[in-house]
């Protein structure tokens, strides 16, 4: 029996650990306006920037996991926080665009070795439901608060500091990640688990070439031959993946596991829920600072309230709420409450009331903390313990290639929607009005240098079409929502509330903390 002190710090080293990569998700959205002065980045590589770092940790979720079961998840939760501390130094004094870019897939290397062992952790040393649920849910309640309480950091930061700080800050906490971790027992699975390095070079290389064909089509076109080589390349890997795990005794997934519906549509729910949630904290910190013309720390501290309900409803309620409604009716209730979030988010205009942004950020943040935290206890209560790491690298992998994917087509539906609307008046030279129609966020360095009343009508058309874009992107995220409800509440009704643990092999024990 694992003692009182070990889950304690099993809890915090989850919880911050988690903490720790939502949170560089979403801390560099404010420092956008920055990035795009003092480095000169394109809004293509803006979302390089963003996106590299879901992508590279999208890519290796699914090995790392299965490396953890196999070498000890404590082992590569140390060897990922280590990883994260450089990779972050190396951020914040990156002299250019594409070292920045670099900087961040390695923390996305990183990140990778760290989310599936902090989430098998709890699922190796809380073996009772009630206790596993609760673990869960502290943790999940805190990694949908970091969608919200990177801008707050990031505001804190930058009010004070340049951009780089904002990396800066993941060293410090690394370090008590670290700290914490030799208190953590070490749990790995009992077996001899082999690592199949075929079916390792097939997953890196499908995913993320499915994740860049998406990603580009927004660029280069749907017959672009890049878009159509990605897609190709990454689509013929994921199928020879998925038949190669049929054959292997011990696969890097096992396919069977999706025959589960609940599994199945707690996997499923994650990556769409996701897809439509990542977008919303890059869509805030834009608008509170480039509409709104808030400074950087007001546009953080606007962030409190959805964090806050995500920490309550993930960490507190979301058992609850288990317990008596059933888990179908939980997945659903989080969605349509985000759902809710979307659909008063579409609402606003260049000058809106902050009341309303607040009650849709509560809105989105409980119903993201309550949905994520059912549907990751779910998906970890459905296996046994000795491919906890598996599990959650597939849970993980949906979180991340949804998060990317999200920030790619909703960041790319807003911009097209803005490129679209966007008429400025014919007085503007023509390579500054380039500028203003390429990105959002050059237009007040653009507007500065122009006379009165040419400068105002600038912003002004800029800011009305920006708007339109956040409208039209919010709404069509509450109608997937919407459908997503309604479809958690028909496949995850047979899902008991509680879920017993499976066996984990016929004639083995379980994996057993150390």
């Amino acid at each position: 029996m694992t003692p009182r002190r070990d889950k304690i710090a099993t809890i915090f080293v989850a919880c911050l650990a988690e903490l720790m990569v939502a949170i560089d998700m979403t801390v560099l959205h404010l420092a956008i306006p920055a990035l795009t002065a003092q480095l000169g980045a394109t809004s293509e590589e803006l979302l390089w920037i963003a996106d590299v770092y879901g992508f590279a940790m999208g890519g290796l979720l699914v090995t790392m996991g299965n490396l953890g079961d196999r070498f000890g998840r404590r082992r590569m939760l140390i060897i990922g926080a280590t990883t994260f501390a450089g990779g972050s130094l190396l951020a914040a004094y990156a002299p250019s665009v594409w070292m920045l870019v670099g900087a961040r897939a390695l923390l996305g290397v990183a990140g990778a070795a760290v989310l599936p062992s902090a989430t098998s952790l709890l699922r190796a040393v809380f073996t009772t439901q009630r206790a596993r649920t609760a673990a869960i849910g502290a943790s999940s309640g805190v990694s949908a608060a970091g969608f919200a309480i990177g801008p707050i950091v990031g505001g804190l930061l930058l009010d004070h500091f340049w951009w780089g700080t904002v990396f800066l800050v993941n060293v410090p906490v690394t370090a008590v990640v670290l700290l914490a971790a030799r208190m953590v027992p070490e749990s790995r699975s009992s077996r001899k688990l082999r690592l199949d390095p075929l079916s390792v070079l097939l997953s890196i290389v499908g995913i993320i070439g499915i994740v860049y064909a998406f990603k580009s089509v927004f660029y280069a076109g749907p017959w672009s031959l890049d878009v159509l080589l990605a897609f190709a390349v990454g689509g013929i890997c994921l199928i020879v993946f998925a038949r190669r795990q049929h054959r292997l005794e011990e696969p890097l997934i096992d396919l069977e596991l999706f025959r589960n519906r609940g599994f199945a549509a707690s996997v499923g729910s994650n990556l769409i829920s996701v897809f439509t949630m990542s977008a919303f904290a890059l869509i805030n910190s834009q608008y509170f600072q480039l509409v709104l013309g808030w400074d950087p720390l007001r546009s953080g501290l606007a962030f409190v309230p959805g964090a806050l309900a995500a920490l309550l409803a993930g960490g507190v309620l979301a058992a609850k709420v288990v317990w008596q409604f059933g888990r179908a009716w939980a997945v659903s209730g989080g969605l349509a409450l985000a759902a809710l979030g979307f659909g008063l988010y579409g609402a606003v205009t260049t000058n809106s009331d902050f009341t309303l942004v607040m009650i849709s950020q509560v809105a989105f943040g409980a119903g993201a903390g309550l949905t994520l935290t059912v549907t990751g206890d779910t998906i970890l209560g459905t296996v046994p313990r000795d491919r906890a790491g598996a599990a959650a690298s597939i849970s993980t992998t949906a979180y991340e290639l949804g998060g990317s994917l999200g920030i790619a087509v909703v960041g790319s539906v807003l911009t097209a929607v803005y490129q679209a609307r966007l008429v400025l008046p014919d007085s503007v030279p023509a390579d500054l009005a380039a500028r203003v129609q390429e990105s959002f966020s050059a237009t007040a360095a653009v507007a500065a240098g122009l006379p009165e009343p040419v400068a105002s009508a600038v912003r002004l058309a800029a800011e009305q079409s920006f708007v339109g874009g956040i409208r039209a992107s919010m709404l069509g995220s509450a109608v997937v929502m919407v459908v997503l409800s309604l479809t958690a509440l028909r496949t995850l009704r047979r899902v008991p509330k509680l879920i017993e643990n499976p066996l984990d092999t016929p004639g083995r024990e379980a994996d057993q903390p150390r």
